[in-house]
């Protein structure tokens, strides 16, 4: 017997419920699998829940719901700048993550759109497999190479201290920019 699509306003409460109650992705096809809808009546649900000011976010690993600075644990933030070539991305992120301290976003500065900022979102060397393996099986592109490497990154970590000791790290790796 197939299950019954769960329809509409009470589909987006849903959505924005389990959002909320998670602290990690959930991806676009498991929770059309949970609503019995396509993955696309997905995509457009979130689109209708940002357009009424709910703060989620695409990342490749699937859709994060943003909390007020209030509600999160505390935490520190810091943007830094990066250049290196696209076959040292993924030992940059994982040269990150060994630290505790998860990539938020990329940004780079084009010359025609000016700032350009996509979501990673990853704490860990699987969730920066995946996002590597995304990038090959779609033969997507890094930002940076628009810009000949160089890129921002916001990092964010449970101390001050574990920021230092990261671009120390990425200082000697020789990916830091000053």
């Amino acid at each position: 017997m197939k299950e019954k699509k769960i329809l509409g306003d009470e589909r987006r409460a849903l959505l924005l419920q389990w959002l909320k109650e998670t602290t990690y992705p959930l991806t676009g096809s498991d929770l059309a699998k949970k609503t019995n809808v396509s993955r696309q009546v997905i995509v457009q649900d979130v689109s209708l829940l940002k357009a009424q000011n709910e703060p989620i976010i695409a990342t490749s690993q699937g859709y994060l719901y943003l909390r007020p600075k209030g509600e999160q644990d505390k935490t520190f933030e810091r943007i830094i700048a990066s250049r290196h070539s696209p076959e040292d991305a993924e030992k940059e992120l994982n040269l990150i993550v060994d630290h505790g301290v998860t990539v938020l976003d990329v940004t780079i500065e084009h010359p025609v759109y000016g700032d350009l900022k996509a979501s990673i979102h990853v704490s860990n060397r699987k969730e920066v497999k995946e996002f590597f393996n995304k990038m090959r099986s779609t033969n997507a592109a890094l930002l940076s190479q628009l810009t000949d490497g160089l890129h921002l990154h916001t990092l964010v970590a449970s101390s001050d201290s574990t920021l230092d000791e990261v671009c120390t790290s990425l200082d000697k790796a020789g990916f830091l920019v000053h």
